[in-house]
């Protein structure tokens, strides 16, 4: 693996799967908060200590493989360009947070399913993705990596509280799980309000699809927990997983009953949708995410055929700014942008009708 690779590649190897429930949720994540005993907390952190931290994962962790992750690579964020920073956040591989730390770091592992943050918020923090409602398997694989760094250096615990974080919200397991739903039809049926204000008060959050401060873009929605004390790890991830499947549940029942009560308004914003995508010249971000969000509940419905479902997964990646920018060679005025964004999409439909004929 290289940063290279990992910046010419937009689509990272984990998102080409497909989980359960792919066609509302796009993937899983679970994240543990970790800190090391004999250090102070970021925020109070000196340079030299931060630099020891990076050290101590450079010589334990850095190039050592991890089945069935791959081999594992540390970038340091002060030595990557701001637009590589930014495309490894638009790939969700590290936080905004991170990014803006001036000795923050990231081990990444080769497939880009695991991303151990260094120097955040907490002196670690390990996340695992994978593709559709697969919760139980994220937080599995994130208990192994961290049995594997636990396993070279000592965490800040207590016995009667669990681990010690630097926000209070994330004491106790340190476990933030969360998944990336796509709930146009809620959207559709003016139901998504009422829904949230039920969410908020099972203990969970709905946030956009870059977390806290983020907007919704594509009726994608970030649901996780917010209690991570007083409950063992996997009763947290249940609970979420519980109420995703409701709201699974209620997405499908809205589709079923947009189809029936106004099917050809609905085919109608579908393949309007797909026109705009299919000609547009130039395109916004946030136009580009509400097309493409149509398009897939398009396709999902069979309304469109022969193009697959995870090619709008793709491209509301590659379409993404820093992405753009990092495909051009360097940075792009907002039009330019624009301008770039309409020719990528208009070529991967393109490159998928050719391929269906």
């Amino acid at each position: 693996m290289s940063l290279d690779r990992i910046m010419n590649e937009a689509i990272s190897p984990w998102m080409r799967e497909e989980g359960p429930d792919s066609d509302i949720v796009l993937s899983s994540r679970v994240r543990l908060a970790r800190n090391l005993r004999d250090y102070q907390f970021p925020t109070m952190l000196t340079n030299e200590e931060a630099e020891q931290i990076i050290h101590v994962f450079q010589e334990n962790f850095a190039n050592q493989k991890v089945e069935p992750f791959g081999g594992f690579e540390l970038l340091q964020m002060n030595r990557i360009q701001p637009l590589q920073r930014r495309v490894l956040v638009e790939k969700h591989l590290v936080s905004p947070d991170l990014v803006g730390t001036e000795y923050g770091a990231c081990l990444l592992s080769e497939n880009e399913q695991v991303s151990i943050m260094l120097n955040e918020e907490d002196h670690i923090r390990i996340q695992c993705l994978f593709p559709g409602l697969q919760l139980s398997e994220a937080l599995h694989s994130a208990n192994q990596i961290d049995d594997w760094i636990e396993s070279q250096v000592e965490y800040a615990f207590d016995e009667q509280v669990g681990y010690i974080t630097s926000c209070p919200t994330n004491i106790g397991t340190g476990l933030r799980a969360s998944v990336m739903i796509h709930l146009p039809a809620l959207v559709l049926t003016g139901q998504m309000n009422r829904i949230v204000q039920a969410i908020n008060q099972l203990g969970l959050v709905v946030r956009g699809i870059y977390g806290e401060g983020s907007e919704v873009l594509g009726n994608i929605f970030q649901l996780s927990n917010q209690m991570t004390l007083g409950k063992p790890e996997e009763d947290i991830v249940e609970d979420l997983k519980s109420v995703v499947q409701q709201l699974i549940q209620q997405e499908r029942t809205a589709r079923e009953s947009i189809m029936k009560s106004s099917s050809i308004e609905l085919e109608d914003k579908v393949y309007r949708s797909y026109g705009v995508l299919e000609n547009s010249r130039l395109i916004e971000s946030a136009e580009a995410a509400t097309c493409l969000s149509d398009v897939r509940l398009g396709i999902d419905l069979g309304y469109i055929e022969n193009i697959p479902r995870n090619i709008l997964t793709e491209l509301m990646v590659l379409t993404q700014p820093g992405i753009l920018q990092q495909y051009a060679g360097g940075p792009l005025q907002s039009d330019e942008r624009d301008y770039r964004r309409a020719a990528l999409i208009r070529e991967r439909l393109r490159i998928e009708q050719n391929r269906a004929k």
